[in-house]
């Protein structure tokens, strides 16, 4: 009897050990994301190396109609049937390209919101170019009452839809990318083509473009839908100096290209020169940039960059602080820094390998 006990509880170990090390090598890349996953400021800001393939190639062959659809999408490839709900809501933005001490091209940019824990991720897809990019944890449900936690942990499961929602990025080849919300779009999509989202649309250019005009094709190539309809831009810049504005208007992909040496975007639909704005500080914020770009003769040293995205931070009703994180992106050579909530005492140097 003892000897059948024995035998039977070396089989049931034995097959426990085979179970883990299918696990392990099922979810090994899982389990190296996650463990690289790092709090690097206290308001709310992570860190984090994506390792193994997420599946954007095959993303781009279906494309998603809706947030439900890349729901859909993420939960079956990435989280393994844990389900993501994406929560949107609506920002105001401002971002500028411009050139520093050096002559280097700086990409700069706050994101202003309600509460978003944020996250700069790294990626680097076998087929598409590396890059780093920050993402909105709250758009997968995240927020100041539930923040991912350190280690490996059911709670930080979630942060594997990461490469899904960058809000702005910059890759290897010196291409940059930020969305802004804007008050309106005119859409009219192609039967033809496949349809992304306001973030996908980001990661396509992250992984796929080299430069500005590559960009600009690669969106022309797809319709798009915006999240929770709320409409966007895009401020895209490239290592050359080359900078445009992305709108979607006149139910067709419109380009802001300008004659200057620097660029600026805001919360205004600057297609054409109609200025179509929210109402808020969107012209102030702008004017105000431009101003700062101009007296400096269109350069720029870290802190001024930094004092500036900080002087430019929205505050809303009752004085409340919504500018969530401000990240410079040196499209030159690659490197940049990145803080939350206006910490400029807690800036995090960064460089893209």
């Amino acid at each position: 009897m003892k000897k059948k006990l024995k035998i039977s509880l070396i089989i049931v170990l034995s097959l426990l050990v085979f179970i883990t090390i299918i696990l392990f090598v099922l979810f090994i890349n899982e389990l190296r994301t996650l463990k690289s996953l790092k709090q690097i400021d206290n308001y709310g800001m992570y860190q984090m190396t994506y390792y193994g393939d997420y599946g954007f190639d095959d993303f781009l062959e279906q494309g998603a109609s809706s947030d439900k659809d890349i729901e859909e999408f993420v939960t079956k490839r990435l989280l393994k049937g844990i389900p993501i709900k994406f929560n949107v809501t609506d920002s105001g933005c401002t971002a500028f390209v411009t050139k520093n001490e050096n002559e280097d091209i700086i990409f700069a940019r706050n994101f202003d919101f309600i509460y978003a824990p944020s996250m700069q991720l790294y990626t680097n897809p076998l087929n598409g170019y590396a890059s780093v990019s920050t993402v909105n944890l709250a758009f997968a449900g995240y927020s100041e009452d539930n923040l991912p936690t350190k280690g490996v942990s059911f709670n930080n499961f979630l942060t594997l839809a990461a490469p899904y929602l960058p809000f702005d990025g910059m890759n290897e080849k010196g291409v940059a990318i930020a969305l802004l919300a804007v008050p309106e779009v005119q859409l009219r999509n192609d039967e033809n083509k496949i349809t992304l989202n306001t973030t996908t649309a980001i990661r396509l250019v992250l992984d796929k473009a080299s430069n500005v005009d590559e960009a600009i094709e690669l969106l022309k190539n797809y319709n798009i839908y915006f999240s929770g309809d709320i409409y966007c831009h895009y401020l895209i810049a490239d290592s050359t100096g080359k900078s445009v504005i992305v709108e979607y208007y006149d139910n067709d992909l419109q380009v802001v290209a300008t004659d200057k040496e620097y660029q600026v975007a805001s919360n205004f639909i600057a297609y054409n020169g109609l200025n179509i704005g929210e109402g808020y500080t969107e012209f102030d914020r702008y004017d105000r940039v431009i101003n700062k770009i101009e007296d400096s003769n269109n350069s720029l040293n870290m802190n001024d960059t930094i004092n500036l995205l900080n002087d430019v931070g929205v505050y809303g009703e009752n004085g409340i602080d919504k500018l969530q994180w401000s990240v410079i992106y040196n499209l030159s050579n690659m490197s940049g820094e990145i803080w939350a909530h206006r910490n400029e005492n807690n800036t995090m140097d960064f460089e893209l390998k």
